[in-house]
């Protein structure tokens, strides 16, 4: 199997995903990524309903990341609010992103 990556290239981001279940299994479930293409990274994205970033901010609490580390902007013409945090967290490269859908501003002066 030359030139072929097994799963252990991804044992970094799986092993965090464990301790993270352990850890903080009452934590909101986010979608879960792990990809050869960056095998030392575990991505954990949170879609919240308009109104607030609250499973995100549990989660940055939880792994411990400042929030002035949080970076915000917004994509799709302005109507989804994103929050993206990086950290290391079980020997693996965590990104944490939540998105919120942002409020129609429609009539507001």
């Amino acid at each position: 199997m030359s030139g072929i990556l097994t799963l252990d290239v991804l044992s970094a981001p799986l092993r965090a995903l464990r301790l993270l279940a352990v850890d903080f299994p009452d934590l909101p479930a986010p979608v879960v990524d792990v990809t050869a293409i960056y095998p030392d990274r575990l991505s954990l994205s949170l879609h919240e309903p308009q109104g607030g970033f609250t499973a995100f901010e549990a989660w940055r609490a939880a792994l411990g990341i400042a929030p002035d580390a949080v970076d915000f902007h917004v994509q799709c013409n302005h109507r989804t609010g994103v929050l993206n945090a990086q950290t290391t967290y079980g020997g693996a490269d965590i990104e944490l992103t939540g998105y919120m859908q942002v409020p129609d501003r429609a009539g507001v002066a």
